[in-house]
Parts: C-alpha cells; sequence; structure tokens
C-alpha cells in the first residue's frame, strides 16, 4: 500500500485535475437537473461524471504504469495506462448510451418549459470556466511533453498540431474536456433558444449531439489505446533514432531497429551492422556510447544493441526527412 501511494504521486496531474473538476460539476449539474428536470442539463451533468470516473481511473494507471520492472514482469507495467483506458471507455461508453436515449425521448416528446433557466445557466457557465481551465492545462502539457513552448490560450489551437505525441493519459484529458467545453456551450446555447422560440425539441437535439460527441471520444480512445496495448511503433522515434545511429562512423548498416511504445515509455531494439575487423572491446564501448545517447532521448527508457559483421551491403531505408 506504501508504494501504490508513492506512485500516485508520479500520476497525470491533468488527469486528476480534471476528475476533481468533472466530479464536482457533476454534482452541481445533478442538483441543477433535479431542480429544473431540463435534458441538457442531464446529458452535462452524465458527461461530467462519466469523465470524473474516466479520468481518476486514467491518473491511478498513469500512476500504476511507472512501476518498475520486477522478475516476473521484465518489460515493466507500461501498457497498463493502456488497458486502464480501455476499461474507462467502456464507462464513457455507457452514458453516452443513456445520453442519447434521453435526448431521443426528449426530442420525440417534448416536454413543457424547464424550470430554473437561470439556474441552469448559471451552472453552464460554471462549466464552461472550469473546463475550459482544465482544457488550457491539458493543452499546456501536450506542448511539455512534446518540448514546445506554450502560448497562453492559443496554447490550446497549438496544441492540437501535436496531440498525436502526447502521452496517452494527456491526449485523453485533451479530447474529453474538448468535448466537455463545446457541450457545455451547446447546452447553453441550446436553453436560451428553446426559451425565446418555444422550440423545446432542440434540448434533446443537442443531448443526442452531446452523446454523439462522447461516442467519438470513446472510439478514438478505444483505437488509439488498443494499438497500445498490442505495441505500436513509433514512427517518428524509430526516423530519429536512426539518423542518430546512422551517423555514427562505426556503423555500416541497421540490420533492424524497433521502438515500441510501452505506455508513456519507449523500448528500443537495435541490430547494427559494423566492421568485422572490430574488436569485441571497441565494439563494446560502442554499444555503451550509443546506449548512452539513444537513453538520452525523450521518453526512451529502456535500450538492447545488438552488432552482427557488415555485409558490405546498405540495406537500410531511411524514412522522411532528417528531424531537426
Amino acid at each position: 500500500m506504501k508504494e501504490f501511494f508513492a506512485l500516485l504521486k508520479d500520476g497525470n496531474k491533468p488527469s486528476l485535475l480534471a476528475a476533481c473538476v468533472n466530479a464536482f460539476l457533476g454534482i452541481i449539474k445533478g442538483i441543477a437537473f433535479f431542480f429544473t428536470g431540463n435534458v441538457a442539463m442531464f446529458a452535462e451533468m452524465m458527461h461530467s461524471l462519466g469523465d470524473a470516473a474516466n479520468q481518476l481511473f486514467v491518473y491511478i494507471g498513469s500512476a500504476l504504469s511507472k512501476k518498475a520492472p520486477t522478475k516476473q514482469f521484465p518489460n515493466g507495467f507500461g501498457r497498463l495506462i493502456n488497458l486502464v483506458c480501455l476499461g474507462a471507455v467502456l464507462i464513457v461508453g455507457i452514458l453516452s448510451y443513456e445520453t442519447v436515449k434521453e435526448g431521443w425521448h426528449h426530442f420525440v416528446s417534448p416536454a413543457t418549459e424547464s424550470n430554473g433557466m437561470l439556474i441552469a445557466l448559471g451552472v453552464l457557465a460554471v462549466g464552461i470556466i472550469l473546463e475550459l481551465t482544465v482544457l488550457h492545462k491539458a493543452a499546456k502539457e501536450v506542448l511539455h511533453e512534446v518540448g514546445v513552448e506554450s502560448a497562453g490560450f492559443t496554447s490550446i489551437v497549438k496544441s492540437a498540431k501535436y496531440l498525436n505525441r502526447a502521452k496517452p493519459a494527456t491526449k485523453l484529458v485533451w479530447m474529453e474536456d474538448l468535448v466537455a467545453t463545446s457541450g457545455n456551450v451547446l447546452a447553453f446555447s441550446a436553453i436560451l433558444i428553446a426559451h425565446f422560440t418555444g422550440f423545446y425539441r432542440l434540448e434533446g437535439l443537442v443531448s443526442m449531439i452531446i452523446g454523439f460527441m462522447m461516442f467519438y471520444v470513446v472510439g478514438r480512445v478505444f483505437l488509439d489505446n488498443a494499438r497500445g496495448v498490442i505495441g505500436e511503433t513509433d514512427q517518428e522515434m524509430l526516423n530519429h533514432i536512426a539518423h542518430l545511429v546512422m551517423e555514427e562512423p562505426n556503423v555500416k548498416d541497421i540490420m533492424r531497429l524497433e521502438v515500441i511504445k510501452e505506455g508513456e515509455f519507449l523500448h528500443v531494439e537495435l541490430v547494427a551492422e559494423a566492421d568485422p575487423n572490430l574488436s569485441l572491446a571497441y565494439l563494446d564501448d560502442v554499444r555503451d556510447h550509443l546506449t548512452h545517447l539513444i537513453l538520452s532521448q525523450k521518453g526512451v527508457t529502456e535500450v538492447v544493441i545488438l552488432f552482427d559483421e557488415d555485409d558490405g551491403q546498405l540495406s537500410w531505408q531511411h524514412v522522411g526527412e532528417k528531424p531537426e
């Protein structure tokens, strides 16, 4: 138990912040729904509670994935974060279904005007501010993880470009809070428009739209983390490491290079060709140099390097331009 709490200190901080904010929002939206009976508020309550549970699981999973390798699990626990994300999206999937179903019922048989419009609008306004704050925090974390300088609130737009390079937990928070912020804005607009036009079906329509947006996040997160569980190649880092290795004068060619994502970490396996006249002691020094160089790259935690004699033919094909 002591080790568990120690690992929690290294959990993904944006996930924890998002979980706390969404739990708070889920509670106040639930209270607002109880007093107003507004179906758009119901959708947002389900959305916030689903995100809170999801992000709490992700926070715990991101912490446990940093557990050091053991004799029984020598490759470590990096992919645990992918497994946790897969389990967490099931919760969001169930809540997405309930949100769409409730919205459809309201769209087919719209109720009369909801009570407490100002209460609903006030709660949604708080939700927009808090969700936007969490989204900004997640965007800054995305930029930090890829080594790009943040730029105020434009960080949200800027981070979208680098989202695929972010850690699984950070990426999940970014996507969920973008949808959550959009959902709050949609619900806010639907309540106002329905009040002034009498088109109360709109609240049910918006509820379904929010549910479908949640389904979109479920699909994206499921596919991303399914690839992570299987073991996905980081193509960009593979190209980068290939260039570093080929710049070593004692390496004549690369027979095999694998850069596999293990959750938030990267494991590298390299088989390189070298001059057969070099001594084992000299090659050992070359291996130490390359190992240190590759381990210094962002996210790399394990390197395995083997040498084979040069066959005189260049077989490695570089993909893309040399990274900056």
